[in-house]
């Protein structure tokens, strides 16, 4: 049975708490996994015009969105939810049971998910309360702003139907000793699907989208999955800061007013100096989670908050951050000590650090390409030693572990390249990997980690080129971790009998990726090679084959097989053959990068002159098409690059050509002709 919105608006009104409780308790427990509210009646209508277009064979007026579909019915529900919202914001700032304080802010959390319905809380007067009943501190200023514009906002937001129930609630709320204008409302839908930069700064909308009744079902977050009684143990103000915290998440991940507000509010500003007077007090709430994520939001989605947050000494705070959820121990200069007898960490430290890193990819991406000064780049390789950690540990689930480590190599990819030498820069002793002295425990992490990546082949941009790029630039400036990543992907060749691409190992995955659909993909891969190569381009087409080499050739203008002007930085030491290569070597077809079977000569028995006839054939045929345009003949330049052929084939003219067709044509076909 469907809760009646109006029968707990009107409990809400009366203040009749036992009634609140009980009704709330029916309606969330009806819509807790829901996301959508009136699917089933939306698909209805696409599917009923759908059938008309098909009728009609076109549109009379074409919707310009979902709402403008959606019928009386829909739009009455829709306002009875902004309705009862508007209700709860003015219930929950009035004296309430903590049983009922728990349950409104739980329907206020199912309520916010509704990107509609959003109205009453993107006020500045619900933004400040939710951030104050979270536990962040606005500046004093901003809060005599709210006390001024709180009523105003509440009365300009409310449904003209139930502007008597609003009235009343105001009126309740300031007869209590709760403070003016204090409303909750909750979180959703970031609180229970996790939310990731997909490539740089980009926010990512990760739910399960299952029909159910009329609604979507939502999948379980990975902080809801883990303890589903753990709110029961805690203090309800505790609950209720964690609460409203989600909310506010959830209103300014899904409005851009929302965005704007929060920042001219300076938002960002308390929200900080909470977080450090927890991180510096080593005492974390359990809303330390969703204050993290919260920060990550509003630095993904609000550029100037990222500049804000750097200038605010964010990377020193938040790399503090890390070594206390990590429990870091330090040995010499920029070596964090690890333990392999440590067990995993547990998955809410592992989430807090995921929310961590994530954020500092918003603030340090921007400078990658800076040349840091003395203090910056120490605070960068301190950042690099414990990112080097986070590499090597072990987590609860592989799932966890996956997501923790694609979020380092993200932020190692934004860090400055002068840094990164940390990363091979500690003690050889325990290595379990080496490479002429040198520890390659972390490189052969990020090895690991990219084969995961290329084994899935799942949004290969987002999830793979942030490692390419990392072990290419690694590559170029670390002469150690350029060969041991050789060793690795560049074996020395012995199988010719298969094309490159053909290969099932790392070699033959990256050779695939260098003729993928997506540009930054088919770059990425080809650059990671031709590093590995020194920029040599025999034996770039050596390793790959020059069809699959031509493209990264073409772009760098070495074509015509000259060597790249970057080559003489790499060292000189020589590519060494196999036995078996130097065999095959005269037999190998550089196009392919195989040995091909022997072919038929197919001018075998021609005489010169047909051999000649032949030859301006071709000629004349390629250069009809290209004069319809249906093919360009190219040629490579002096400069190595692709250049049009026009005018180069000019020994053959239009008469000759004609008189090639002529020689073409059946005897009884000249007859006619000459006649």
């Amino acid at each position: 049975m469907v809760p009646d919105i109006e029968r707990i608006i009107e409990s809400i009104v009366r203040r009749d708490q036992d009634s609140v409780q009980l009704l709330l308790n029916s309606y969330n427990t009806q819509y807790a996994e829901c996301f959508f509210f009136n699917t089933e009646a939306q698909e209805r209508q696409k599917q009923q015009q759908l059938e008309e277009f098909r009728k009609k064979k076109f549109r009379d007026c074409a919707p310009a969105s979902d709402s403008d579909i959606d019928s009386d019915d829909e739009n009455a529900e829709l306002l009875l939810r902004q309705d009862l919202s508007a209700a709860l914001l003015c219930f929950i700032g009035s004296q309430l049971q903590p049983a009922v304080l728990r349950v409104c802010l739980h329907t206020l959390r199912i309520l916010s998910r509704d990107r509609r319905a959003l109205g009453h809380m993107v006020t500045d007067s619900a933004l400040l309360t939710l951030a104050h009943m979270g536990g962040i501190a606005i500046p004093q200023t901003c809060l005599q702003q709210e006390n001024q514009e709180a009523e105003g906002d509440v009365g300009r937001s409310c449904s003209t139907t139930h502007i008597r129930a609003v009235s009343s609630c105001e009126q309740g709320a300031e007869a209590g000793t709760a403070p003016s204008g204090c409303s909750v409302v909750s979180f959703s839908v970031l609180a229970e699907g996790a939310v990731s930069p997909a490539t740089r700064g980009s926010v990512n909308h990760c739910y399960q989208q299952k029909h159910d009744g009329a609604h979507v079902a939502l999948s379980r977050g990975k902080k809801d999955t883990q303890q589903d009684n753990s709110e029961e143990q805690e203090e309800d103000g505790e609950v209720c800061r964690k609460e409203a915290l989600k909310v506010l998440c959830n209103v300014i991940y899904n409005s851009p007013r929302a965005q704007e507000r929060a920042s001219a509010l300076r938002l960002l500003q308390g929200l900080w100096e909470s977080l450090k007077e927890e991180i510096w007090s080593k005492v974390p709430l359990s809303c330390h989670f969703y204050k993290l994520r919260l920060l990550f939001l509003l630095t993904a989605l609000r550029p100037e908050l990222r500049l804000q947050l750097q200038q605010e000494r964010g990377v020193s705070v938040l790399t503090k951050a890390l070594e206390q959820c990590l429990a870091v121990s330090w040995g010499v200069e920029y070596e964090v000590l690890t333990d392999s007898k440590q067990p995993p960490i547990s998955m809410e430290v592992s989430q807090k650090v995921i929310e961590i890193l994530k954020t500092l990819f918003n603030i340090t991406h921007m400078f990658h390409r800076q040349e840091p000064d003395e203090e910056d780049a120490a605070l960068y390789r301190h950042l690099v030693a414990v990112l080097r950690h986070c590499l090597l540990l072990s987590c609860e689930g592989e799932d966890t572990l996956e997501e923790l480590q694609g979020h380092t190599v993200n932020v190692l990819s934004a860090l400055p390249l002068t840094c990164l030498d940390v990363l091979v820069s500690v003690q050889v002793d325990q290595a379990s990997h080496k490479c002429e002295g040198v520890n390659m425990d972390c490189v052969h992490k990020l090895l690991l980690f990219m084969n995961r990546r290329l084994n899935r082949g799942q949004k290969l941009k987002e999830k793979l080129t942030p490692v390419l790029n990392l072990l290419t630039e690694s590559s170029r400036v670390h002469r150690e971790t350029r060969h041991y990543i050789r060793q690795k992907i560049l074996p020395p060749l012995r199988d010719v009998a298969i094309r490159p691409e053909q290969d099932s190992s790392l070699r033959g995955q990256l050779v695939r990726l260098m003729t993928h659909v997506d540009t930054d993909v088919k770059d990425c891969a080809a650059e990671l090679l031709f590093v590995l190569c020194k920029e040599n381009v025999s034996r770039f087409v050596k390793y790959t084959g020059y069809g699959n080499a031509a493209g990264l050739l073409a772009a760098r203008g070495l074509l015509n097989g000259r060597m790249s002007s970057s080559n003489s930085q790499y060292s000189s030491d020589s590519d060494s053959d196999t036995e078996e290569y130097r065999e095959a070597k005269a037999k190998i077809n550089l196009v392919t990068g195989r040995v091909e079977a022997d072919q038929p000569d197919p001018m075998e028995g021609m005489t010169d002159e047909e051999k000649e006839e032949e030859a301006r054939h071709l000629i004349s045929m390629i250069n009809r098409l290209s004069r319809e345009q249906i093919i360009q003949p190219m040629g490579v330049t002096a400069e190595g690059r692709l250049a049009p052929l026009w005018g180069q084939m000019s020994d053959c003219t239009l008469e000759e050509e004609e008189e090639e067709e002529l020689n073409l044509m059946p005897e009884g076909g000249k007859d006619s002709q000459m006649e």
